[in-house]
């Protein structure tokens, strides 16, 4: 017996939130065929009329909400996209997906589409993510959701949530390998060309700094020399100085300025040089970390793995331009 999948889609949906996980389904079936279907996936919608993604191609699905209303459904797949708040404010989506969640074994979200799960009340009490940059939007109209910001999918049964966009193949992957075993995704994520499992989280792919502007103009340009010496001596006393201002009247300022903390500053940005010049250039991994301020290859290979979740070398590996 096939199992069924269930994509619900609205007005100003995401395309991809979408094509993408459903190409992981319909791939299990074209690359592993059987005497019977492994996946059935059907798109549903408020209305029988095609329905405008955010990039202007319209899709047609195949029931509307009322027709798969009482309809068993395997897995619900809600998508994310602009139109995603308007839809957790229409009473008719956030009761048809409560409804549905309950006549389902699993149930995911990609992207943003953890909004529409949060407003039906299904992630009280579970950890669920987003796109990280909506990750605190999300904790903070729903508090009652263990929001993680860095993970590319979170598993919290019978409930699933991703990340932004892409994340949706990950999760797809990840549903399918828990079905029918790490094979089966392996051979998807290999004709698909995309990782089975993809290495690090978000904090990769978010921006580093991303500090608010301070309004002193000596903070300012203490964060453009930060920015030029890397490589100098960047602690809190050295900076304190520069700025001509005691080291915890300089600490309390940068903190309620930027947000962040001098250490917290200092780090994002030693990172997003080094990124810059791992994707950009063949430089050795040691020039690198001299460059950038870490010192040793070892302390920023470290820092790496704290923070992005990959090493320097895997982070070159899947972003040179140079390769």
């Amino acid at each position: 017996m096939s199992r069924r999948v269930v994509f619900l889609v609205f007005p100003d949906f995401q395309l991809l939130d979408l094509t993408g996980p459903l190409e992981v389904f319909s791939q299990a079936d074209r690359l592993y065929r059987s005497d019977r279907r492994r996946y059935e996936t059907e798109v549903v919608a408020s209305a029988a009329e095609p329905v405008t993604a955010s990039d202007g191609l319209a899709v047609v699905p195949h029931r509307t909400m009322a027709e798969a209303a009482g309809l068993l459904i395997d897995t619900l797949v809600v998508v994310g996209g602009r139109g995603v708040r308007a839809a957790s404010e229409d009473p008719a989506y956030v009761e048809w997906v409560r409804a549905a969640a309950g006549r389902a074994r699993r149930v995911a979200s990609v992207c943003s589409g953890a909004f529409l799960l949060a407003t039906a009340g299904l992630l009280d009490g579970r950890r669920a993510v987003t796109h990280w940059e909506s990750c605190d939007e999300l904790s903070e109209r729903f508090p009652d959701v263990l929001v993680e910001a860095d993970p590319i999918f979170i598993r919290d049964d019978p409930i699933w949530t991703s990340a932004g966009v892409t994340a949706g193949v990950d999760l797809a992957l990840a549903l399918v390998e828990d079905d029918h075993g790490a094979e089966v995704a392996r051979g998807i994520a290999k004709q698909l060309v995309v990782f089975v499992q993809r290495p690090g989280g978000q904090a990769q792919f978010s921006r580093q700094l991303a500090a608010q502007r301070p309004g002193r103009d000596a903070l300012r340009e203490t964060q453009a020399w930060i920015a030029d010496h890397l490589d100098d001596d960047l602690s809190l006393p050295a900076l304190a100085r520069r700025a001509a201002l005691s080291e915890r009247h300089f600490s309390r300022v940068f903190r309620a300025e930027t947000g962040m903390t001098v250490a917290a500053y200092v780090e994002a940005a030693r990172i997003e040089a080094a990124q810059r010049l791992l994707e950009s250039t063949r430089d050795g991994l040691d020039r690198i970390a001299r460059t950038c301020g870490f010192g040793t290859v070892e302390t920023m290979h470290r820092t790496f793995n704290r923070t992005i979740r990959v090493t320097p070398g895997e982070y070159r590996r899947h972003f040179s331009v140079r390769r």
